[in-house]
């Protein structure tokens, strides 16, 4: 205990030493290795033992992480060091692998400046290293290589010094080749991983050791002696000459930047305001003396003190009693506590300084995303998911009086893990729960009964569809119940680099203005429409092309609120909608406010948007994954004919001795069950993994047929609608 509490005293002290703090996460696809390179990490700074490292798997504390062996959420540790006689302080995040719980990589990596990337030196770069490492991109986050279990090279695949080096040059060319096509534009070159600059390690975490270009000059050490080393399975010796925590300790502060460094390049991008503002400044250079500036990056609920917001400050300094203004709420909170986390354990300290990722206890209804700060400023830029919800179940509580507390359940979990999305089925009443796929689900189930206490009824998986036009709607005309108000207008495909756009966050509904206007234009809109945008909801577009229409302003809100009600339920399943532009042409608004009220209004926009889209060739889009299965050749056609058989398509084939990988799209609709079919094709010899693929066009032949039964689930009449249905 005193060992911890000294610990915590060295942790409370450094945090004001911003030059020496690095702001980390930890990514890589599932089982590839993190978070036993995290035990040695918080090994090394002395909360764990040594020998313990690497099977304590101290960040995966929650019961269901130890039992899946698994990491589920981020799990965020301060750690302390000392290198080269200076002290440093390390704010550390572990990330999940599993793309079903990728929603806690993309917040993570808002709080962080640099990353350390783990590949599994025979598996290479999967999937989700690359959505991970494209995501820190984004977010300018610079990234150093750490290629791990290279003791397989050896053991396994029995590879030649040469053959080795072969195949770590593939994965540093391979990982430098993505930070060429998706890293900022200033830093392409300079973030380029570098055996020589000591941006790799290579090394096997479960072991502890590691070399890098750096400790080989220095120890004097070579590839070959590693690799004699290795033959012998002798890794006490390479723990003595390179131990795993002192190579990734200097890999991390030589080459990720402190606050101070990345928040000069970092702030433009995560937050729209005005930099030369007092505020906007103090973030820029990270000052504690600053105005406290805070983004909430995660959300963790404690049974005692409630809603726990965890995030990074990039300005001011907080302490017990700070009054901070939440930026959605537009109101004002005291903090109540002010704490750092040691994996399972919240920490309280005095007071929190620019630079550092903490937790703060005492602000209500705060959400992941949230904006911070001692006064009013503008909003950090969103934080936008790669993947979203594609698999939904009904939710009952068993018992019917226990519905308060599972309504209470859903609203906590949802704001743990906002990648979770919860609505009620207005016909049937029931709870509609959508995630990441079926672990993910499976997760929030257990965490509900076990966790909450409530006893759950739960139905088969459903498959989350969007609705879209593939043309054109003619000009139509909608009128208001009391005939007194008419809108004209017509739906039209959104452009796809628009789509895009908006997909990656280059185009927000938070932007205002000229910002608004410019980053339109850039994605692809024509300039006289990005001029007249009303509203973006999910990726549809509201423009306003009318003249001089009296009143119009005066019912705007209602205009806007029939929009994004059209475009959350569509008109042939009830299904979201996506890439659809309407343009209103004109209107005639009565002047009597009774006469324009949300009755007669919305019904009024809504009905013509619905037939302009039942007139422009709609269609249903479905959810798809990328699967990558690595089995023995002999099972290959196999394989090929369980793709096949789920409507999926193989892509690529790839064969290196007796291993052949595969690499299919399969519809998210056809994946359940998958696994058990896989087994029993391959005798249980395959491994395989799967990636959100995003959205593609149903087949012209099941149109109709999953129309009608998404109709039939959700309490409507069977036979879909046509455009007269919505006409006067």
């Amino acid at each position: 205990m005193a060992r911890k509490e000294a610990v915590v005293e060295k942790v409370s002290a450094l945090m004001r030493n911003r030059d020496n703090i690095r702001n980390m996460g930890i990514v890589a696809h599932v089982d590839h290795g993190k978070t036993t390179l995290s035990d040695t990490l918080v090994a090394r700074a002395g909360l764990i033992s040594q020998e313990l490292a690497g099977e304590q798997r101290v960040l995966d504390y929650d019961i269901q992480e130890q039992t899946r062996g698994i990491t589920i959420k981020a799990a965020n540790i301060s750690i302390a060091f000392t290198y080269e006689k200076e002290d440093y302080l390390i704010n550390l995040i572990d990330t999940p692998g599993h793309v079903d719980f990728g929603g806690h990589v993309t917040r993570a990596m808002r709080a962080v400046d640099g990353v350390i990337l783990v590949i599994d030196c025979v598996e290479g770069i999967m999937p989700q290293t690359e959505t991970n490492l494209r995501q820190a991109l984004k977010e300018r986050v610079k990234p150093v290589l750490f290629i791990n279990k290279i003791d397989r090279y050896i053991n396994e695949l029995k590879l030649p010094k040469e053959k080795m080096k072969e195949r770590f040059l593939k994965i540093i060319m391979a990982v430098n080749k993505l930070i060429e096509t998706y890293g900022p534009e200033e830093f392409k070159k300079e973030w380029q991983v570098d055996v020589v600059k000591g941006s790799v390690a290579f090394g096997t975490a479960f072991n502890k050791w590691a070399i890098s270009g750096p400790i080989m000059k220095r120890n004097n050490i070579s590839f070959d002696t590693m690799y004699d080393c290795c033959v012998k399975g002798d890794h006490a010796q390479l723990q003595k000459i390179a131990p795993l925590g002192d190579v990734i300790l200097e890999m991390v502060v030589k080459n990720l930047p402190s606050p101070i460094v990345s928040q000069k390049y970092r702030i433009p991008v995560i937050w729209h305001g005005d930099q030369n503002t007092e505020q906007g400044k103090a973030m820029m250079t990270c000052d504690p003396k600053g105005k406290a500036c805070f983004m909430v990056t995660a959300i963790q609920m404690d049974p005692h003190a409630g809603e726990v917001a965890i995030g990074r400050l990039y300005s001011g300094r907080i302490t017990k009693g700070t009054e901070l203004f939440l930026a959605s709420k537009f109101t004002t909170e005291k903090v109540q506590q002010v704490a750092v986390y040691m994996g399972p354990d919240r920490i309280i300290v005095d007071d929190a300084v620019a630079g550092n990722i903490v937790a703060l206890v005492g602000l209500k209804e705060v959400y992941a995303g949230e904006t911070v700060s001692e006064g009013e400023i503008a909003p950090f830029e969103q934080i936008k998911h790669y993947s979203v919800p594609v698999v939904t179940k009904s939710i009952e509580a068993k018992d019917p009086r226990d519905l308060v507390k599972l309504i209470d359940a859903l609203r906590k979990i949802t704001k743990e893990d906002p990648t979770i999305k919860v609505e009620i089925n207005q016909q049937t009443g029931e709870h509609l729960m959508s995630g990441m796929g079926e672990l993910h689900l499976e997760i929030i189930e257990y965490k509900i009964k076990n966790e909450r206490g409530v006893d759950i009824v739960t139905s088969p998986p459903i498959v989350l569809y969007k609705e879209t036009i593939t043309a054109e709607g003619p000009e139509l005309e909608g009128k208001s119940p009391n005939k007194h108000n008419k809108f004209k207008m017509y739906v039209m495909p959104l452009e796809p680099s628009v789509m895009k756009a908006i997909d990656e966050g280059e185009v927000s509904e938070k932007f205002k203005g000229k910002e608004m206007i410019e980053s339109l234009i850039k994605a692809g809109l024509p300039r006289d429409e990005a001029k007249k945008i009303l509203c973006i909801s999910g990726d549809n577009l509201f423009i306003d092309a009318t003249k001089g229409v009296q009143g119009l302003l005066d019912i705007k809100e209602l205009l806007l609120q029939a929009f994004r009600e059209a475009v959350q339920r569509g008109p042939m399943a009830k299904e979201e909608v996506t890439g659809v532009k309407v343009i209103l042409t004109d209107a005639t608004i009565h002047v009597d406010p009774a006469h324009r009220g949300p009755a007669q209004v919305i019904p009024a926009m809504k009905r013509p948007i619905y037939a302009g889209m039942l007139m422009a060739k709609p269609i249903l889009l479905e959810p798809k994954q990328k699967l990558v299965i690595s089995a023995p050749n002999d099972y290959l056609s196999n394989i090929i004919t369980l793709i096949n058989g789920r409507r999926g398509q193989v892509l690529t084939i790839e064969q290196e001795g007796e291993t052949a990988a595969i690499v299919g799209k399969v519809p998210v609709a056809d994946m359940f069950g998958f696994s058990n079919d896989i087994r029993s094709a391959t005798q249980g010899r395959a491994s395989w993994y799967y990636d959100y693929a995003g959205y593609e066009k149903l087949p012209t032949d099941l149109q109709a047929k999953i129309i009608t039964s998404i109709r039939k689930r959700k309490g409507e009449p069977e036979i879909m609608p046509t455009a007269r249905d919505f006409l006067d």
